[in-house]
């Protein structure tokens, strides 16, 4: 695919793997809407970019907000070919435990402001000869993670839209894919280290690169959902058919990764 003249709309995009979209599609010859909250942040990652790209702060949790950053999009360049639904947030902990506000701001942010996005984006998106819509899930919207319940479900709920709005759209030359990965090593996990379950470390670290290349990948090929790595999406859909098993290897899995978050958390 050429992706040269292509203008790429990211959100999450002022770090981690936001930031590594931008980057690996500004250096293929993209045009990168850059959206998140923090003006400056969103500058930074701009001015290390090849490509031509403009700065949208953008809070995706509000609706106004997310119409700006399509209109932004629409009045500068013109059209609109690619939407990578990065954006995302999480507050760790039971249930009992969590704020109302917090449980209610990732569901804000992780599913409805995809939703949110993705319906704005459509119209544009389907005047293109080629067009995309990414979202950034997790293999927690795989089996239903403990301690991370209200995350967990916003990531299965982003799943079921993805497959669905992919149905939707399959006589269209747009193709909606879903890049659901394990951990990854960005502030996302590292900076919140300890409220970070054990059965998290478990799996292997993938990078924010890593992550954005199966996005670029999602968008050549519209392969439908993409597991990074692939070992831990199979584990976890098996986790989820079978919770039995799941049961049965927890202890193992969650010794082996207190072991290695031990290891991440004396390099910090």
């Amino acid at each position: 695919m050429d992706f040269n003249g292509c203008v790429v709309v990211v959100t999450g995009a002022s770090s981690g793997v936001g930031e590594a979209c931008a980057k690996l599609f500004s250096s293929l010859g993209a045009k990168v809407v850059l959206a998140a909250r923090t003006a400056s942040d969103l500058e930074r990652v701009a001015s290390g970019l090849p490509n031509e790209a403009l700065v949208c702060p953008t809070d995706v949790a509000d609706s106004a907000s997310c119409q700006q950053l399509i209109d932004k999009t629409m009045a500068q360049f013109g059209h609109l070919d690619i939407l990578v639904n990065n954006a995302g947030f999480n507050s760790r902990g039971e249930v009992i435990d969590m704020s109302l506000d917090a449980m209610e701001r990732i569901i804000d942010i992780n599913l409805k402001a995809p939703m949110r996005l993705s319906r704005l984006a459509l119209p544009h998106l389907l005047k293109a000869n080629q067009a995309s819509i990414v979202n950034v899930a997790s293999l927690a919207g795989r089996f239903p993670l403990d301690g991370e319940a209200s995350y967990s479900a916003s990531k299965f709920g982003l799943r079921a839209f993805s497959l669905a709005l992919a149905e939707e759209l399959d006589e269209t030359a747009i193709t909606v894919s879903l890049v659901s990965p394990g951990p990854i090593k960005t502030g996302f996990i590292m900076d919140e280290i300890d409220e970070v379950p054990d059965l998290v470390f478990s799996q292997p670290m993938s990078s924010a690169e890593q992550v954005a290349q199966a996005v670029k990948d999602s968008v050549v090929d519209g392969k439908r959902e993409r597991a990074i790595p692939v070992s831990s999406g199979i584990l976890a859909t098996t986790a989820y058919l079978m919770p039995g098993l799941r049961k049965g290897l927890r202890p193992v899995l969650e010794a082996k990764g207190r072991k290695i978050k031990a290891k991440y958390q004396n390099k910090v």
